[in-house]
C-alpha cells in the first residue's frame, strides 16, 4: 500500500506555509510565486542545507530561495560558470584533460592539461562557445555515486586528474557528479539547474599553474573568469578591475621604488628599497608607540631554533609542509622559524610568574620564514620571508575577555587611521570531526573558549560571523577581512585564543593561594605582516599615501639654476625639522619637475625661484589642490609637522570604520 502524501507543507521565510504536490522542486515553487523569481532564482536552502533547484522535495520542510544577488547565489553562479567554461574548452579541445575549477573572490578559474597556452583570441572563442551552451538551455543534473562508480566513469573518460582526486576519497563516502549534456564533472555542488541561468559572464585572463601548486608537478593552463546576476553588476566589476590594475601593488611598488624581487636572492623573498623601508619603519613606529601605551613589552628572538621546540609546540605536526627543510647542525635539526609563538613561550618561562604579573604582553617584529609553493607566490601578498606585527598576551581566565576585547579595539583604532571603512570579523571555530587530528582533542575547552570569544563580540556590539573548521589547531580565532577603497577584499589580521600550547611548555603562574596554574595565551597581529599590509595599503591608497606615511613628503623644486642654492637651504631646514624632503636639481623646466613629482605621488611641492629667494619665502603646491600660495618656511614647517604627527588622512577627514 502506497502511503506517500499527495502534498507536502513548505514553510517560507515569512513564516507562512504553502501546500505543494509531493515531488515538487524549489524551481517549481519559485515559478508558482512569480515569473520574475522563477527566472532569477539560482539555488535553494532546504532545512538549512543548500540544494539544487531541481531537487525533488519528498516531505515537509522549510525553504529559502536565493537569487544571484545573494552571497549564496553568487557563489553558485561562479561555480556553475566554471563548469560551463570547462565544458566549452572540452568541446573546442577534445584532447584536453580537466582538473579543478574553484571559486575565488568575485571570480573563478579552471585548470586544464593542454600542451599549448590560451591566447586572448582563444579566450574570445571559448567565451563565445560558453554563450552558445548557456543559450541551449541544458539541464544540469546531479547524481550521487560511490567513489568506485565515479572512478569507473572518469577512467572511461580518460580524465586522470579526476581519478587521482577520487582515489583520495574514503571508499565508503558518497560523492556527487554533475552532468550537462555530454559533459560530466566531479563536484559537491550545488549548481544552477539549467545553463540558461548563466548570462552575464566574462573570461578575464589565462596563466600557467602547477597541478596542486607544486612545481614538481606538471604545468597546467589556467583560465580566470567572472559572472554576475546582471549586466550592470558585471560592468561595474569590470570597471573596478581596471581601477585595480592601475592600483596593483606590484606595478606601483616598482614605479614608486618601494620593493623588488631578484631571482638570485630567491622567489618570494622581497628586497625592501629605501623608500619602502621608510614605510616599514613608520608602521613599526606606529605599532610600537600604541603597544607601549597599552602595556606591551618588546622582545627579540632568533630566526631559527631546534626542531624539538616545534615538536613540543605542535607546529611540526600541523605546519611542517609550510616550513623550510631542517638544517643539520651538531647532529641536531634546526629550522627557520615559521612563527614566533614558541620563542615567546620560552621568554615567559624564563622566570617564575605571579598572578600579580599578569597580564604579560610580549611583542616582537620578528621575521618568519614559510615555504609557500612557487605557484602560490603573489607579489607581497604571498611571500616566503615575512615580518610580523606579532604579540602574545598571557593572562588569567578572569582577565581573558578584557584582553581579547582590547585587541579588537586596537583593530578598530587602526581601521580609523588607515581609512578602512568596511571590514568583517570572522569567528573561526573548530569542527568536532577534526578533534585529535586537525585540532587538539580538548572538546570542553573548545566549547568554553568559543563561548567566551562570542560573548566578547556580542557584549560589545562588534559585528561578526562564524565559520566552522577554520580555527587554529590550539584554539578559536578572529580573522579580519578588510576592503580597500575600490572594494577589493584582503585578509588582514588575526586574534587567536590558545588554551593548549602553554600547558605543553609548562607555563605557569602562582595564584593568590600559592597554587600553580596555566595561563591562557592570546596570539595577535593587528597589522598582520609588513609585506601583506603594505601591499594592501599601496592598493588602498593607490600609492597616494597620507603625508605621515609617504616616503618623500616634500619635493623642493628650484625654478632655475639660480635658485638651486636657496632650494638646498630650504631642503636642509626641512630635513633638520624631521620632514622627509629632497631637491629636484635636474636641468628641466619647472613644469616638468612638477609632473615628475606628481608621477612619484609626492604630496607637497615647494617651488622656489629668484622672487622667493629675495623675499625669503616659499610657494607651496599640493597634489589634487594645486598652488596654495606663498608662505614663510617656519610657518610651513609647523603646519606640516602637525599634519604628520596627527597622522591625518590625505584629502579627507578621518571617518569611523564600519562593518
Amino acid at each position: 500500500m502506497n502511503t506517500m502524501k499527495e502534498t507536502i507543507s513548505i514553510k517560507l521565510p515569512d513564516g507562512s506555509k504553502i501546500a505543494v504536490p509531493t515531488g515538487s522542486t524549489p524551481q517549481d515553487i519559485a515559478n508558482s510565486i512569480g515569473p520574475r523569481l522563477g527566472n532569477d532564482v539560482v539555488v535553494a536552502k532546504v532545512n538549512n542545507t543548500l540544494v539544487d533547484l531541481n531537487t525533488k522535495l519528498a516531505k515537509d520542510c522549510s525553504l529559502l530561495l536565493f537569487t544571484g544577488d545573494s552571497e549564496e547565489g553568487h557563489d553558485v553562479l561562479l561555480h556553475s560558470t566554471a563548469h560551463l567554461m570547462a565544458q566549452a574548452v572540452k568541446l573546442l579541445y577534445p584532447d584536453v584533460k580537466i582538473t579543478i575549477g574553484p571559486t575565488i573572490e568575485n571570480g573563478f578559474y579552471y585548470d586544464f592539461d593542454l600542451d599549448k597556452g590560451f591566447s586572448d583570441e582563444d579566450l574570445k572563442i571559448i567565451e563565445s562557445k560558453m554563450r552558445e551552451l548557456a543559450n541551449s538551455s541544458q539541464e544540469i543534473i546531479r547524481e550521487e555515486l560511490t567513489p568506485f562508480q565515479a572512478k569507473n566513469i572518469f577512467e572511461d573518460l580518460n580524465e586522470s586528474y579526476k581519478v587521482e582526486i577520487i582515489n583520495e576519497i574514503d571508499p565508503d563516502d558518497q560523492i556527487s557528479i554533475y552532468k550537462q549534456s555530454d559533459f560530466i564533472d566531479l563536484c559537491r555542488g550545488p549548481h544552477v539547474s539549467n545553463t540558461k541561468k548563466i548570462k552575464y559572464f566574462k573570461l578575464l585572463s589565462s596563466s600557467g599553474a602547477y597541478w596542486r601548486g607544486d612545481e614538481s608537478n606538471k604545468m597546467l593552463q589556467r583560465i580566470y573568469g567572472t559572472v554576475f546576476s546582471s549586466k550592470e553588476k558585471l560592468k561595474k566589476h569590470l570597471e573596478n578591475l581596471e581601477k585595480a590594475k592601475k592600483r596593483d601593488h606590484r606595478k606601483l611598488g616598482k614605479e614608486l621604488e618601494l620593493f623588488t624581487f631578484d631571482s638570485e636572492v630567491g622567489a618570494g623573498l622581497p628586497l625592501w628599497l629605501p623608500k619602502g623601508t621608510i614605510i616599514i619603519n613608520e608602521l613599526e613606529s606606529l605599532a610600537k608607540s600604541e603597544e607601549k601605551k597599552r602595556g606591551y613589552q618588546e622582545i627579540k628572538t632568533p630566526h631559527l631554533t631546534k626542531g624539538t621546540l616545534y615538536e613540543k609546540s605542535g607546529h611540526l605536526d600541523h605546519y611542517k609542509d609550510s616550513m623550510y627543510p631542517p638544517m643539520i647542525i651538531d647532529d641536531l635539526e634546526y629550522y627557520l622559524k615559521p612563527m614566533n609563538c614558541p620563542h615567546h613561550h620560552k621568554v615567559y618561562a624564563s622566570k617564575m610568574r605571579s598572578y600579580r604579573d599578569l597580564p604579560i604582553r610580549l611583542s616582537e617584529y620578528g621575521t618568519c620564514y614559510r615555504y609557500e609553493k612557487s605557484g602560490q607566490l603573489f607579489g607581497l601578498m604571498r611571500v616566503r620571508s615575512l615580518q610580523m606585527n606579532d604579540a602574545h598576551i598571557y593572562c588569567t581566565e578572569e582577565q581573558f575577555k578584557q584582553e581579547f576585547l582590547d585587541v579588537c579595539k586596537m583593530y578598530l583604532y587602526y581601521f580609523e587611521i588607515f581609512d578602512i571603512k568596511k571590514y568583517k570579523m570572522r569567528l573561526s571555530l573548530h569542527d568536532k570531526k577534526g578533534l585529535g587530528k586537525k585540532y587538539v582533542n580538548q572538546p570542553d575547552l573548545w566549547k568554553l573558549t568559543e563561548k567566551w570569544v562570542r560573548e566578547v563580540l556580542i557584549e560589545n556590539s562588534i559585528q561578526f560571523y562564524e565559520i566552522e573548521g577554520e580555527a587554529a589547531f590550539y584554539g578559536p580565532k578572529i580573522d579580519v577581512q578588510v576592503w580597500s577603497a575600490i572594494g577589493k577584499e584582503f585578509t588582514l589580521a588575526t586574534n587567536q585564543v590558545d588554551f593548549s600550547v602553554p600547558k605543553k611548555f609548562n607555563l605557569t603562574y602562582k595564584t593568590k593561594d600559592g597554587i600553580l596554574k596555566t595561563p591562557l595565551c592570546i596570539h595577535r597581529a593587528p597589522l598582520g605582516t609588513h609585506e601583506r599590509f603594505i601591499g594592501f595599503l599601496i592598493e588602498h591608497f593607490g600609492g597616494n599615501f597620507p603625508l605621515w606615511l609617504a616616503p618623500i613628503q616634500v619635493a623642493v623644486l628650484p625654478v632655475s639654476d639660480k635658485a638651486i642654492r636657496y632650494a638646498q637651504k630650504v631642503n636642509e631646514e626641512l630635513i633638520n625639522s624631521g620632514i622627509r624632503s629632497e631637491v629636484d636639481n635636474r636641468d628641466e623646466k619647472i613644469g616638468s619637475k612638477i609632473r615628475n613629482a606628481e608621477i612619484l605621488k609626492i604630496n607637497i611641492m615647494i617651488i622656489v625661484g629668484e622672487k622667493e629667494k629675495l623675499e625669503k619665502n616659499i610657494t607651496v603646491r599640493k597634489r589634487f589642490l594645486g598652488d596654495t600660495g606663498k608662505t614663510d618656511l617656519n610657518s610651513f614647517i609647523e603646519k606640516t609637522k602637525n599634519e604628520i604627527n596627527n597622522r591625518r588622512l590625505p584629502h579627507s577627514k578621518k571617518t569611523k570604520a564600519k562593518s
